[in-house]
């Protein structure tokens, strides 16, 4: 049941309107602007093409480091890290020695917008397409009054009413439960996104999706054009039902490799191995998660731990002078500028430049599975995103604009 008319629902200080319709965010995971251009140019986007002319078309700013799980995190609450606590993908606790990685809800802050709106009496659909978001943005949400479901493609055909507010899902699509490194497996969230819409009716709904094919595929390449032209039919589909419609994204993309197609990586650990010892310093990739394959943990943002007495201005300095980092900054900088936790950040932080990545140790990264020259993000190249409302709604631009301001625009419009 649809409840209209409600006050502001209030999430970690913000108020966002009672949508009158459902209110959509979907986040295209590594949606460099570029593959939009290309695939509208190309007439493979007519509805994404019509949304922009009719509704609100603008460029915003992902949080840094431009990775997954700090984004995705920052949509779902509306707030940067430094409020609910997701840096990375991947941490280092400095009390007990552990690298872990910062899927669990042990590790969130902040509550999300949607548990809030849940709390408020609204139904909630949140469809990812990897497990490894799907607790994190479930968190809050209960299952046990038909207001609420959550669950991800990957794991699509073990879910349960009691733990994710269906059973069975991919029976339910009537779609096989896709490979995880697949167009099909953000397909299968658009899909589903389109059956909870006509079906279930969810006030407030979010669909994140994965980005292999933007790590596999350039813009101008078939795989990636393919990939835009299915979305567009689904977008269409949603956008003909009626629903407010944000599309953004968690970060951009960019080819990160050299002329002969090997990996662009300058390795850090052995830098820090070479100048204190070894082991004597840490280096952290918040990249790393358990899907490796189409970036081999090798992004353009990572962060150190310095032994006790070590000369950081000193060591800042080395790093600074490598013509393959644009910038390097302490914590207290780091936290400031980009609005990160400071305990869950080291010493230093780092970001290498447009076509380069950061590495720990050469031996400690296995790249026998990248197949295709190296495509990655994290750093301030990949932190712009589209930004595109299905409604006119009043914007600003970037940098003011952030992706996490997706379900603001997206519950306003629907408050129209």
């Amino acid at each position: 049941m649809n409840i209209q008319n409600r006050a502001p629902v209030i999430a970690n200080g913000r108020a966002y309107p009672w949508p009158k319709v459902p209110a959509i965010a979907i986040c295209l995971d590594g949606c460099e602007p570029a593959y939009l251009e290309v695939a509208i140019a190309e007439g493979l986007m007519p509805n994404l093409k019509r949304m922009r002319a009719t509704g609100t078309d603008r460029l915003a700013h992902s949080v840094i480091p431009s990775f997954t799980n700090p984004n995705n995190l920052s949509i779902a609450t509306g707030r940067p890290p430094s409020v609910h606590g997701i840096c990375g993908n991947y941490l280092y606790d400095p009390e007990t020695g552990e690298e872990v990685m910062m899927n669990d809800v042990r590790f969130l802050r902040a509550p999300t917008v949607f548990s809030r709106f849940y709390e408020a009496g609204a139904r909630v659909a949140v469809v990812t397409a990897k497990d490894k978001l799907r607790a994190l943005l479930g968190a809050g949400l209960r299952f046990d009054e038909d207001r609420a479901i959550a669950f991800s493609s990957e794991k699509s055909d073990t879910t349960t009413k009691a733990d994710h507010g269906i059973d069975n899902a991919s029976a339910w699509l009537g779609m096989p439960v896709p490979e995880v490194y697949s167009a099909e497996l953000s397909e299968f969230v658009f899909a589903a996104g389109v059956k909870l819409l006509k079906e279930w009716a969810p006030d407030v709904m979010y669909l994140s999706t994965t980005d292999y094919v933007q790590h596999k595929y350039a813009p101008d390449q078939q795989g990636a054009k393919d990939f835009y032209e299915m979305f567009d039919r689904y977008l269409g589909a949603l956008d003909a039902l009626g629903a407010a419609i944000v599309v953004t994204a968690d970060h951009g993309m960019k080819p990160k490799h050299n002329a002969d197609g090997t990996p662009a990586v300058i390795y850090v650990q052995d830098l820090m191995d070479d100048w204190l010892g070894k082991d004597a310093a840490r280096v952290i990739l918040p990249i790393t998660d358990p899907y490796v394959v189409h970036h081999g943990a090798l992004g353009s943002f990572a962060t150190a731990y310095l032994p006790e007495g070590a000369d950081k201005a000193g060591i800042m300095a080395r790093l600074a002078a490598l013509p393959e980092l644009i910038l390097v900054v302490d914590r207290a900088e780091a936290v400031k500028r980009f609005e990160l936790p400071a305990d869950r950040i080291g010493d230093i932080v780092m970001i290498s430049g447009e076509t380069m990545t950061i590495g720990t140790s050469e031996h400690r990264h296995n790249l026998a599975a990248l197949k295709e020259p190296l495509r990655s993000h994290g750093g301030l190249t990949e932190q712009e995103v589209p930004f595109i409302v299905n409604r006119v709604v009043d914007l600003p631009n970037a940098p003011v604009l952030r992706n996490f301001d997706a379900f603001f625009y997206a519950t306003t419009a629907a408050a129209l």
